[in-house]
């Protein structure tokens, strides 16, 4: 190996190094790396979900496994950095994020259980159209053609995969569309907090806060897992720890426009894992309607970041104008 791509290698574990802590930075590439790494640990996580759910466990006790292992494996991070990794400033922001987080998570993995992983997956991608039109209606937030046009284009590509004339819609498609309408609100909150708080501070507060609160709802039909589960149920809560710490770096080292452009690498990951773990199977249609969605939907994003960026542009022009 030359002495230069050597210094390329060490400025990139540089970069990605320096992603672990809170404030705004442009480092496309580490960005890129830390949510394809996301994206396939959350494939992992979906697999581990579905075998929990197929083998008869309730979707609210795997969510609360998930969020207790995740909890647990953090605990040496705690114990490294000390009571500061607990406390925040903006706890407010973290309260609705987690509940947000948990009606999202209970109506995803419900859905994991009725409709194949890439469909589940591909109808995630309506999160930021979501957002968006939540902005609209809760925030009073202008939108002009372009981005009504784009909203429209995604939700043509919704109906694709949907097909509501035929039985193809049923209730997993209609709990995916509720999980992607939360995450939606979550998405722009999580680029928020990473101006904040350090990424591992927010995933590890967010489940600090999600164990007890997943608990409560769990007891309600807990039943134990046989011994041989327990595996799946700790899977759960790696890739979910080290996914949500690489897709809060991946916010933090850049545009959040860029981020969703590689969350479309989920994609692929659940189709692979649902057809060589679970035999699943997803059409020519739905790849169509998820690149449709897709598309759109990141020009949304992309248009946010713009728009975003002139607003400083001119608030600075306004602050330094006497």
């Amino acid at each position: 190996m030359s002495t230069f791509e050597s210094r390329n290698i060490a400025g990139l574990i540089t970069r990605l190094r320096a992603s672990s802590k809170a404030g705004k930075r442009n480092d496309p590439v580490a960005g890129a790396i830390w949510v394809t790494f996301a994206m396939a640990t959350f494939a992992g996580l979906g697999t581990f979900g579905k075998y929990a759910l197929q083998a008869g466990i309730h979707p609210l006790q795997v969510i609360f496994f998930r969020n207790f292992f995740c909890l647990v494996l953090m605990l040496p991070l705690l114990h490294w950095r000390g009571r500061s990794l607990a406390t925040s400033a903006h706890f407010r922001l973290y309260g609705v994020r987690v509940t947000l987080t948990f009606v999202s998570m209970s109506a995803w993995f419900s859905a994991l259980a009725y409709i194949p992983f890439g469909e589940l997956t591909a109808i995630g991608f309506l999160a930021p159209l979501f957002a968006t039109i939540f902005a609209v209606l809760w925030l009073g937030e202008v939108v002009h053609v372009r981005r009504w046009t784009a909203l429209a284009v995604g939700f043509v590509g919704a109906l694709i995969i949907l097909r509501p004339d035929t039985t193809g819609f049923g209730l997993g498609q209609i709990l995916a569309l509720v999980s992607a309408m939360t995450l939606g609100v979550v998405g722009p909150l999580l680029k928020q907090m990473s101006a904040y708080d350090d990424p591992d501070k927010i995933v590890f507060i967010t489940n600090l806060w999600s164990t007890p609160a997943s608990l409560i709802p769990a007891l309600f039909v807990w039943q134990w897992p046989p011994l041989a589960l327990w595996p799946y149920l700790i899977g759960l809560g790696v890739c979910a720890v080290l996914g949500h710490i690489a897709l809060m770096r991946g916010f933090a080292s850049t545009d959040a426009s860029l981020v969703f452009t590689f969350e479309f690498s989920r994609m692929p990951f659940s189709v692979l894992a649902g057809y060589l773990l679970f035999g699943e199977t997803i059409d020519l249609w739905t790849w169509v309607g998820a690149l449709i969605i897709f598309t759109s939907a990141a020009y949304v994003t992309r248009r946010e970041a713009q728009l975003a960026r002139h607003r400083q542009r001119v608030e600075k022009q306004d602050a330094s104008d006497p």
